[in-house]
């Protein structure tokens, strides 16, 4: 029995994202709509979801209904047949997962299952979170309940493992949700109190720079002794520990922590900072250099204080490209009518996968087949069959690269805009006299105004090589483009003539530089490691 539920409610739209669909293309739980109330999605079948095919259709064979409430009781089809005879109550019940207008307990159990009027067994599951929607899965402790009904018990364990992962990663994203729903309030408080340390800290250079550098580096390689003396206490503790020898790979992700302090692996990878030690022994001098750098950037940052504040600006604009992007994105994918295929159970139907209309499926030739006997017209997706939808994931990956180019723009502009701030301090015979009053503004509107070009087209080759995964590549194009924009800041040509005068300065001074700004960024590490780790504590 087939029945045709209405049209759905106009097109796809953001709902598609903020609502679960059932087989019909209704959204479960949207206001307005029949299924208001119904905010939950109800596989009939869903061991036939973990099929390795489904990555190809994206599309679980199996009845999908909304329904208000997750089952709160096990039982099946013909335990309820056999007690509707005692009760009417056990019909009402299970009536309610049925397909909407299905009214006959009577019908054999056979054609109620090939026809999935009803779901074979009911089973009290975990809810797996879409969004706004929940969809009811199969957890690892009800495999033992359900073996009684499947068919197959070999069916049932591949079934397991594919569901099993699903379970695994919704669960730990689940734990991430709460800790964060539950302690915003105080990562927020920290976040702000690692702001004033930071700025606190950044100030200090300006006077203490050796100091205080210094007395960071020391604080560490104290902690970074007792760390190393604490792992090997650990790593005499498990050396006789049955099972501290598994590896971590073979662990796997976990949620809890302790799981990894009981592998030796972990204790020995820890030690590797040892490294750091002989790092700062050999460097020393050129730590020197590093300080006197800092300090006489803490200099410039004294005298120009809103370049402190400049990233308030990149972070909103990178906000605004997310945000575009991810609006773009959403009715990109949710454009068009609803698409229904034909389900078959057997592989050997002709007609699987082939488009079908629901109000006209009882009378086609599917239903006349042989190999496609229980076949169904279920709901696929939102989209069609004209030349857009098939180039639907072109436009999704122009406008994945629209957002790539965008972001990489903004921090083009935050770069240019700092490096032409700092370099009116650097040139400046006398400080702060000659400093040119707002050179955060002018170096902001000479970047927008002269240096627009270049940016741009800096950040389109980092686009690309980060849109085709060159990670080696993409590290060498953000390093070039970096100096590169500061050389356009200083003297103003264009982006292939700066990016080849940095890259040539670079090479004249490429022992120093590489030294400098691994020691500087090191320095820089350890007081954000201290400043972080003392505010978490």
């Amino acid at each position: 029995m087939l029945v045709i539920l209405p049209a759905p409610l106009g097109n796809c739209n953001s709902n598609c994202v903020l609502h679960p669909t059932n087989s019909y293309g209704q959204f479960c739980g949207q206001k307005g709509s029949p299924n208001e109330k119904k905010p939950i999605l109800f596989y009939f079948n869903i061991l036939k979801c973990a099929n390795p095919s489904l990555l190809i259709n994206l599309q679980c064979p199996t009845t999908q209904m909304c329904v208000s409430k997750c089952p709160d009781r096990f039982a099946t089809y013909t335990e309820m047949q056999m007690q509707h005879t005692l009760s009417k109550s056990y019909w009402e019940y299970y009536r309610d997962f049925c397909k909407p207008g299905f009214n006959n307990p009577y019908k054999p159990v056979s054609q109620v299952l090939r026809d999935e009027d009803c779901p074979s067994m009911l089973r009290c599951l975990p809810d797996f979170t879409s969004l706004n929607g929940t969809v009811t899965v199969a957890n690892r402790t009800s495999f033992k309940d359900a073996l009684e009904t499947a068919r197959s018990v070999t069916e049932l364990q591949h079934a397991a493992k594919g569901i099993t992962g699903l379970v695994d990663t919704k669960e730990l994203g689940m734990k991430i949700v709460e800790d964060y729903a539950k302690t915003w309030a105080w990562i927020i408080i920290g976040l702000l109190l690692s702001l004033a340390v930071s700025l606190i800290f950044i100030l200090l250079l300006r006077f203490t720079a050796g100091l205080l550098l210094w007395t960071t580096i020391i604080t560490f390689l104290l902690l970074l002794a007792y760390g190393m003396w604490y792992c090997n206490m650990q790593l005499s503790r498990l050396r006789n520990t049955p099972g501290s020898d598994v590896a971590i790979v073979a662990v796997g992700m976990q949620t809890d922590l302790q799981v990894y302090l009981q592998l030796s692996q972990t204790w020995i990878i820890l030690l590797t900072e040892a490294c750091i030690l002989l790092m700062l022994i050999f460097l020393r001098r050129r730590v020197q250099v590093a300080i006197a750098l800092l300090r006489e950037a803490s200099k410039a940052i004294g005298h120009i204080m809103s370049t402190l504040f400049f990233p308030v600006v990149t972070f909103l604009l990178l906000t605004l490209c997310i945000s575009y992007w991810a609006v773009t994105a959403v009715y990109l994918a949710s454009s068009g009518e609803a698409v229904y295929r034909v389900m078959s159970p057997d592989v050997s139907c002709q007609y699987a996968n082939s488009t079908c209309k629901p109000e006209s499926f009882n009378r086609s030739n599917v239903s006349t087949s042989a190999s496609c006997q229980g076949s169904q017209c279920l709901f696929a997706f939102y989209g069609g069959e004209t030349s857009y939808h098939r180039h639907l994931f072109l436009l999704q990956l122009s406008n994945l690269l629209l957002c790539l180019w965008l972001i990489n723009f903004s921090l083009a502009l935050e770069q240019c805009t700092l490096a032409g701030t700092f370099a009116s301090y650097y040139w400046a015979r006398r400080k702060p006299q000659d400093i040119p009053p707002c050179p955060l503004f002018s170096s902001f509107s000479r970047a927008l105004r002269y240096h627009t070009g270049s940016l741009a087209f800096g950040a389109l080759i980092l686009s690309v090589a980060q849109l085709c995964c060159f990670w080696c590549l993409e590290k060498f194009i953000r390093y070039m483009n970096r100096n590169a924009y500061i050389m356009v800041a200083i003297y103003g040509k264009n982006f292939c003539t700066s990016a080849r005068e940095a890259f040539f300065l670079l090479m004249r001074n490429v022992v120093r530089t590489a030294v400098l700004d691994r020691v500087t960024d090191f320095l820089l590490f350890l007081g954000k490691a201290l400043i972080a780790g003392g505010v978490g504590k």
